[in-house]
Parts: structure tokens; sequence; C-alpha cells
């Protein structure tokens, strides 16, 4: 969720429960439930695996259609777009849920229902947030509710993993649709409590080191890549990470050689790091650069002959932000969760709004000359500061990717 700057911020929420028109929307979303969720099954049955989302686009864009929207076509990354006018020539609300999955393209993808439970591969995520897309288009017409600015309706591409946001990027970037839109609404997920309103930002890496591998007895003695990584591990382990916010970095995948007789020629690893401040990932990567300098340097130091290389590609990256907890369409968020009966918990997670959030200013240590608490009573890892004080978030427990 994310607003620009003085966009939405000091408007006052108007009370609309009682509006009859909201009534006849909410009326025909909870009468038309079953219908919502088969669009919900549908399009998880079609598979949209990272970087082929185009079946699944083909069939969001028919039911768009069949939702009553008209100007409905696919951008130059693959998005969905469709956009409801508004009553003011102004500029839009972004409504987003994204098409892709996790799920590689082998993954047998069929949705079982038991009862009210339905499981299957991507049904939560984000198989629920292309159907609400559908049920508010119709849920508005339902109600001849015609909004003061129009809505973009986007159904976009490459939010998952290595997709890196680059529907969303896209989206608000200079040639996107949505460049100069007034607020951007992720949906993204399942559950009616959580209002994401920092974005957890993430920087990914690719680590590679080369050297010209032997026989593990006729060349010992050569520099050996995977003794390099081991060292570049233990010293990623051993470091210490920021805790104001919290900022985590996994090892996560790793390989290398050919034989267990043999000095390998390549070792390789994939590292994950994340925090809510972009600040905080500079410093990390920065880090894990010199980690892998240092163990190179370290190796070749030991070996006798023969001399590695490394190198470090970034492979992902997702900028950090923050919403405003007081911005008019947080308060509003925060509303209409109470009015279904809900308690609203804002919430930090990493979602499409990343692409439009502002960047959040954040320290480890709170700026001097504040009102703020001493270091023995500084609050636990799930704060924030931001905006001259600490915003309690909700601990991401569900959607992180």
């Amino acid at each position: 969720m994310s607003t620009p700057p003085e966009t939405l911020r000091h408007r006052p929420v108007v009370r609309l429960m009682d509006d009859p028109r909201l009534a006849s929307a909410v009326a025909h979303a909870t009468a038309t439930d079953e219908a919502t969720l088969a669009d919900q099954i549908a399009v998880t049955e079609v598979a949209a695996p990272p970087f082929a989302e185009e079946a699944r686009a083909a069939v969001m864009s028919g039911l768009l259609l069949e939702a009553g929207l008209t100007e409905v076509h696919t951008d130059a990354v693959g998005n969905v777009l469709a956009l409801r006018p508004g009553a003011a020539d102004v500029t839009p609300v972004i409504l987003s849920a994204h098409l892709d999955t996790v799920f590689p393209p082998e993954t047998r993808i069929a949705v079982r229902r038991a009862g009210d439970l339905l499981e299957g591969p991507g049904i939560s995520d984000d198989g629920r947030g292309l159907a609400v897309l559908l049920a508010v288009a119709r849920a508005l017409d339902a109600g001849a509710i015609t909004t003061r600015a129009p809505i973009l309706f986007a159904a976009t591409v490459g939010e998952e993993g290595a997709g890196d946001l680059r529907g969303a990027r896209h989206l608000v970037g200079p040639s996107g649709a949505g460049r100069d839109a007034a607020a951007f609404i992720s949906i993204d997920g399942a559950g009616l409590d959580r209002v994401v309103v920092y974005g957890l930002g993430s920087r990914r890496f690719r680590l590679r080191i080369r050297g010209p591998g032997g026989h593990s007895w006729l060349d010992w003695g050569l520099a050996n890549p995977i003794h390099a990584l081991g060292r570049v591990v233990a010293s990623l382990v051993a470091l210490p990470l920021p805790r104001e916010p919290v900022t985590t970095l996994t090892v996560a995948r790793w390989g290398g050689g050919t034989s267990v007789n043999a000095i390998p020629q390549e070792a390789w690893a994939e590292v994950d790091c994340r925090s809510a401040c972009d600040e905080h990932l500079e410093r990390t990567e920065a880090a894990v650069r010199d980690a892998v300098g240092a163990a190179t340097a370290a190796e070749n130091a030991r070996a006798e002959r023969g001399a590695l290389e490394a190198e470090v590609e970034r492979i992902g990256l997702r900028p950090a932000g923050a919403t405003d907890p007081e911005a008019g369409l947080v308060r509003a968020a925060r509303l209409a969760t109470e009015a279904v009966g809900v308690d609203p918990v804002l919430s930090l997670s990493s979602t499409d709004a990343n692409a439009a959030m502002p960047a959040m200013l954040c320290t480890t240590i709170p700026p001097a000359k504040s009102s703020t608490p001493s270091l023995a009573s500084r609050p636990p890892p799930q704060t924030i500061w931001t905006n001259g004080k600490y915003t309690k978030v909700s601990h991401p427990t569900r959607k992180i990717r």
C-alpha cells in the first residue's frame, strides 16, 4: 500500500457504510461469494510460472471484460490493465494483484476443495488477489458507484522471486500506465487483518569463485574454489547484522565441483539479504562483497600455485519503503477493516507496492535531539523508527518471498 507525499494524506476519511450505493455493493459481493471462489479456482488452475504468465494473463483479460471493464489491454511487459473511469479528471488509484506464482512449469496445479478449504499451488498467493480484482469491479457496478478518481486494475507479472517486481516497476515507471498514480493498493494473499505499510526490501546475489581445477592428488596445492567459498560462508554467518530494523542474511543455495577426486574449477552460492531499511541493505551488500574478496585472497595466499578469481552478481533488488501510518489511505484501510469486524494490524511484507513506496528514513540509532528512548529501553526488533517515532509492526508470518 503506497501513497505519494501529500496525496490523500490530509483528506478526511468519510464514513460510507450507510451509503445505499455501498450497501448494494457489499450485498452483491456477499451474495456472489461462490462466484468469486470460482474465479479464484479458475485463474489458479492456469499455470503461471516465473517469466511465463501469458496463459493466465489471457484468462484474466477475458474475466476483466466479463466483469464489466472495457479498456482491457496488455502493456509492454505483460501486465494486464483495465481502467475504470472516475468522476474527475485526476490521476488513477492502482488496484493490483500479481499473475505469477513461485511454482516451476512442471508443477501439477489442481485445486481441491474440502468444505470451506481450498488447497492448491498459488490458490492464496495470488489467486485470491486476482479474484478480488474481479469481485471489486463487479461490486462497484452493482452499487452504481462512480469513484472520484479512476481505478486502474492491474494484474501484474514478475512479482515473485527472480521476477524482482518487474511488472510493478514498469507500471509505475516513466513509461508505465501508472506513472502518475495517486495511490497503489496491492491485494496479495488471503486474510483481512493485515494492512501492509512497510515494504520489506531485499538484495540477492550469486557468488562465483573460479580456478584452474585439477586432480585431487596430482594437482594438490592448487587454489580451491570450494575452500574459498567455505571461508565466505563462515564470514557471512559471523556478520553482525543490524537489529533495528531487523536485517537478515541467508546463504540459500551453493554448489560446485564435478567429482570427489577433483579440485573443482568453480564454486557458487546464492545469498538473500532482507531489511526494511535500504541503508542497511547497502551496508550488507558491501560486507558480502568484502567477504568474497577477502576469502579469495586468503585461499590464493594459502595455495602453492594457481589463482582464483571471484565474481559477485546482484540477481535481485527490491526497494524497501514505507507508507506513513497516518496517511489517509492507511486510515481508510484501517477503518474499512474495522467496519467488517476485524482489528487491523499494521504489517511488514514484500509486495508489488514496494515499487511505489517512498524510501523510509531509518537509522540504527535514532536521530539525536529527539524524544528517543534510551538504549536501555530500546524497543524490540519488530519496531521501526520513522517520522520521529517508533511504530510497532507485526512480525511477517505469511507473505514473505
